[in-house]
């Protein structure tokens, strides 16, 4: 592939010396070859430092938080750091596929789109989830579509993106910050790989997510109690009909 544009990969890291290698060896096997890998460590007690300094690739950036910070505020110092004109999101338990860059870079540019996300599977468990092909502004305010990893978006059309301290929902503040510049497109390949480890979001009883959502409209997003609960019930909603719409059982 002529003129790759380089593309910029965000992973904050905390305690995954048992899932990081993997993580780090599906963007080394990725067949899109120009991009930046900015790991960063939120602190680790355990030896993913070790892990990710046993890799010599140049293309691999580590760096560690003075203290810990959580997710949010790790992911915005990963993103100020960025070079290149697109932005991806790997977490670092989990993996892509090899073709994920190429397939989605190309779909970007064949397409003019800034903002896109892609299908993708659960490692756990035979089933595959999509979602929308079209998410407008008010599309992405009623659910969360994409997940984190499956998301690329033009950093040169979107600027710089950057979100309070949020402990949950801190991908979906980053995606209501860049639906507000782009809507999203879905590219329905499945090109990532979803490791679901216990206490992950989607562990909590529905009340909890009910919770976290709430804050998110109320200190994110800054609206009123009334605005946050619509929105919050608009939210809940939403994630039945993914359930039903966008979910299916791999043969």
């Amino acid at each position: 592939m002529n003129n790759m544009q380089l593309v910029s990969i965000i992973m904050p890291a905390y305690n995954c010396e048992r899932y990081i290698a993997k993580s780090i060896d599906s963007v080394l096997a990725q067949t899109y070859t120009n991009w930046e890998l900015l790991i960063v460590d939120d602190c680790s007690t355990d030896s993913t430092a070790d892990v990710v300094r046993s890799y010599s690739d140049k293309r691999i950036r580590y760096m560690c938080n003075e203290q810990n910070q959580g997710a949010a505020l790790t992911r915005n110092s990963a993103l100020r750091e960025a070079k290149g004109k697109y932005i991806a999101f790997l977490d670092a338990d989990d993996s892509w596929m090899p073709e994920k860059i190429e397939k989605q870079v190309a779909f970007m540019e064949q397409n003019g789109y800034a903002f896109t996300y892609t299908a993708f599977h659960r490692t756990d468990k035979p089933l595959r989830i999509s979602g929308p092909r079209h998410i407008t502004k008010m599309g992405m305010y009623a659910f969360c579509w994409p997940a984190c990893p499956t998301v690329m978006y033009n950093r040169e059309k979107i600027g710089l993106i950057q979100i309070s301290d949020l402990r949950k929902n801190n991908d979906y503040a980053m995606w209501l910050h860049v639906i507000q510049k782009a809507d999203c497109y879905l590219l329905d390949e499945d090109l990532f790989g979803y490791n679901k480890h216990q206490g992950s979001v989607s562990d909590a009883n529905p009340f909890t997510l009910l919770k976290w959502h709430y804050i998110l409209w109320r200190q994110e997003m800054h609206y009123s109690k009334m605005g946050a609960l619509y929105y919050t019930f608009l939210n809940g909603i939403a994630g039945l009909y993914k359930k039903i719409r966008y979910r299916s059982k791999i043969a």
